[in-house]
């Protein structure tokens, strides 16, 4: 089930609004020992920097086959092996990988979908003990060049309370300063 009004825009556009290294850098840290799963893969533009950074393998999973062939590309060009991209509808159907078998989960611009707690538990699922969820949104504090609608895009105060609904802990904010003017950022424990 594809979300409301999560359609991408070109990618050149759309890689204008993040220093993805950066944000990559801030919200994983230099290195992720163990698996991450990315819901809602898009161009890849965070998958190959978490690639870099990780022990294991990133599991890319977007509702657009388009979207996952762009991120195959993206591996094969950048040797990067430990990329599995999947075309798959995880809001209807969940990730298909094993409960606990991720060291990291990412969600990126998805919390405005219908139902973010269920997708949030999901991730959860997922993940090991001690684990960690990144979540950046945009803002609804201030227009944006592109994005959801901001009568729909939650606050931070709205995505710390889904995170702690799903079961996590130690939800804090991320600086995204100078990477994602347009964004803020979060991180938790399961």
């Amino acid at each position: 089930m594809k979300g409301r009004e999560s359609g991408m825009p070109e990618e050149t556009y759309w890689a204008s609004f993040f220093d993805t290294e950066v944000a990559v850098e801030r919200l994983l840290g230099p290195r992720v020992d163990g698996n991450v799963i990315e819901f809602g893969s898009g161009y890849g533009s965070f998958t190959v920097p978490a690639a870099r950074r990780t022990t294991g393998q990133v599991t890319a999973l977007d509702i657009e086959p388009e979207m996952v062939d762009c991120v195959r590309q993206k591996a094969l060009a950048g040797h990067l092996d430990n990329i599995k991209a999947q075309v798959r509808d995880f809001v209807a159907d969940g990730a298909e990988v094993a409960t606990g078998s991720q060291a990291h989960a990412m969600i990126f611009n998805l919390l405005h979908l219908e139902q973010p707690v269920e997708l949030l538990r999901e991730a959860r699922r997922t993940m090991k003990e001690g684990g960690v969820l990144s979540v950046i949104h945009w803002r609804s504090d201030i227009p944006t060049p592109r994005g959801p609608s901001l009568s729909i895009r939650p606050s931070p105060e709205q995505c710390r309370d889904w995170m702690a609904q799903a079961g996590f802990t130690a939800i804090e904010a991320v600086d995204l300063q100078g990477c994602c003017p347009y964004h803020f950022g979060l991180l938790a424990r399961r």
